[in-house]
């Protein structure tokens, strides 16, 4: 038997009232019975399941207390089991939590799973999903206490298989097949035609599936969202899920009574027996020539290389830039690592630059890659064009904040952090890179908690991160952590060095820079200094420390300050003396 769910709860809501709530949650309170009516309507318009209208009932969502948060889900369970009769099946929607601690999100879970257990709803939705953060052990949970409750989870897709945080989808489903649960599917972003191409294209799990698309995509109009009347086209595309296995229907965002209606009948009118799970998977690898990686095979063959951070310039003159480049190749640099609009301020693009050094100077560029000024489209984007130029080295940072005189006018785009972009990278290379691109993330050996810093650490090696850049070691205590960091970690480290070209330069670094310390006795010694002896205590000052970490790392990762490029020169001579 196909399972029909009920349409959008919260779009419908909106249109169907002229001054409806601002979240239709509270409407369980505050107007009951246009609740009612729409769960009413969808029932007459054929879903034999319904969801009960409490997606959003969590703290977090409502910024609610705990006790108003229940009321609205025990009136949101009566409302739908009295529109039910005991006729259909009704389901707990319950949507994402989100925050920054673990045990209370997870706690709130538990919260809202026991009242609805306790108010007669056992079945349970947990849809819209961008993670499986939490579902493995709710599921769990659920079954313990009510173990004939059937359980769906769903996650939200946009077209290309991607969840808001990266997360493949095809392999979240597949990891939740593997759980308590009854059910795994999509719903919402993505309308039904492109959430039917992309599950043509996945190799799907054995387990009851389910589909729940977007009417389509909206337009605003007046600060409202509407969606275009499409019930027709989106009942026929979405009851062709069925042909792929699909077992369970919906509609999310945009549909309508209307909507369900018409797919009722497209379904009663399709051939719905058994139908193999549809199980094979294209290939979409990008054709690009073979390439190797200069810069991690010498790195991985025990050599100790030399990477060089050389900023970009913030004009369209690079002229002298690129002839500081050709000179720090002939010096005998394996690398020149591009930083990506540091300090919050516009500079020419890093991965334009990387091109230009790889094809012109032919030297392996190291692009830093930010989460800061980039969604999940502009950041795949991007990445494709790097891998079919074989730019295959990335430093992922989160990227420093914007200014604050600036905030008004630039916004900081956040789709990822460090970790999660890692993973993100190494799914594509998974799934579509010929030549694989080598993930490095940062490592802070400054950080005043660097045992918490480790821990963050592990769990960008376990995302996939192969090499750490460190934050400069200007003081001992950096350099202890350094060693700390050797005996915990298993990929490659290269130790960050930045010469300090004078009193001013140091102090400010040690004050206003995010990620270094400068021990006390290091910033007295350049006090009343020329600019000569300052230039020479510079270079002995970053051998000092690149003596000390020499055993700690598997290359060193200079940092050009202010284009003094003639300090890079000597420290390197040094280096190989």
């Amino acid at each position: 038997m196909i399972m029909i769910f009920d349409g959008a709860m919260g779009t419908y809501y909106r249109n169907k009232k002229e001054n409806p709530l601002p979240e239709c949650e509270m409407a369980n309170l505050f107007d009951r019975d246009t609740i009612a009516e729409i769960h009413r309507e969808y029932i007459a318009a054929g879903a034999n399941c319904i969801k009960t209208n409490t997606f959003s009932a969590n703290t977090s969502s409502l910024s609610a207390m705990p006790d108003i948060i229940e009321k609205i889900i025990i009136s949101g369970c009566e409302l739908a089991l009295n529109a039910a009769e005991e006729k259909i099946k009704v389901f707990a929607d319950i949507g994402p939590i989100y925050g920054d601690d673990r045990d209370d999100i997870y706690d709130e879970y538990i919260n809202i799973i026991d009242i609805f257990l306790e108010n007669g709803v056992k079945n349970f939705l947990f849809e819209t999903f961008s993670s499986s953060d939490y579902l493995p052990e709710l599921a769990e949970y659920i079954k313990k206490k009510s173990e004939d409750s059937y359980i769906i989870t769903s996650f939200a897709i946009g077209p290309d298989g991607y969840t808001r945080s990266s997360y493949n989808g095809e392999h979240l489903i597949k990891e939740m097949a593997d759980t308590k649960v009854d059910a795994v599917g999509f719903n919402c972003i993505s309308g039904p035609y492109h959430l039917l191409e992309y599950v043509k294209e996945i190799k799907l799990p054995e387990i009851d599936l389910i589909v729940m698309p977007n009417a389509g995509y909206p337009s605003v109009v007046g600060n409202r969202t509407y969606y275009a009347d499409n019930s027709s086209y989106f009942a026929k595309t979405t009851a062709e899920f069925i042909d792929l296995g699909f077992k369970i229907l919906g509609g999310c965002c945009g549909t309508t009574p209307e909507h369900i209606e018409k797919l009722t009948a497209s379904v009663k009118n399709r051939d719905t027996k058994e139908i193999p799970i549809h199980s094979s998977k294209k290939s979409y690898r990008l054709e690009t020539k073979p390439s190797e990686n200069l810069f991690y095979k010498k790195l991985i063959s025990g050599k100790k290389v030399i990477a060089v951070e050389y900023d970009p310039p913030a004009s369209c003159n690079i002229k002298s830039y690129m002839e500081n480049v050709k000179k720090l190749k002939t010096m005998g640099v394996d690398a020149i690592t591009v930083a990506d609009c540091p300090v919050g301020r516009a500079r020419f693009d890093s991965s334009l630059i990387a091109y230009k050094i790889k094809n012109e100077v032919d030297l392996d560029p190291v692009v830093h890659l930010t989460c800061r000024d980039r969604n999940l489209n502009a950041t795949k984007a991007l990445l494709l064009g790097l891998n079919v130029e074989n730019i295959l080295n990335l430093i992922i940072v989160t990227g420093d904040p914007i200014p604050t005189a600036q905030r008004d006018e630039i916004k900081s785009v956040f789709n990822f952090n460090s970790a999660l972009l890692s993973k993100y990278i190494n799914e594509l290379n998974e799934e579509l890179f010929t030549n694989n691109m080598v993930v490095s993330t940062a490592l802070n050996v400054n950080a005043p908690n660097f045992d918490a810093e480790l821990r963050k650490a592990v769990k960008k090696e376990e995302m996939g991160s192969k090499v750490f850049f460190t934050q400069p070691v200007v003081s001992e205590k950096a350099s202890e952590n350094l060693k700390k960091a050797r005996s915990v970690l298993k990929s490659h480290i290269m130790g960050g060095i930045i010469p300090i070209i004078s009193h001013k330069n140091a102090v400010f670094m040690n004050e206003e820079i995010s990620g270094i310390s400068v021990d006390e006795d290091i910033i007295e010694i350049y006090d009343g200094i020329s600019k000569e002896e300052a230039s020479k205590l510079a270079v002995s000052t970053s051998m000092h420390f690149i003596d000390k970490i020499s055993d700690y790392v598997d290359g060193f990762y200079l940092i050009t300050p202010f284009n003094r490029v003639d300090i890079i020169e000597n420290i390197i001579n040094e280096m190989r003396a």
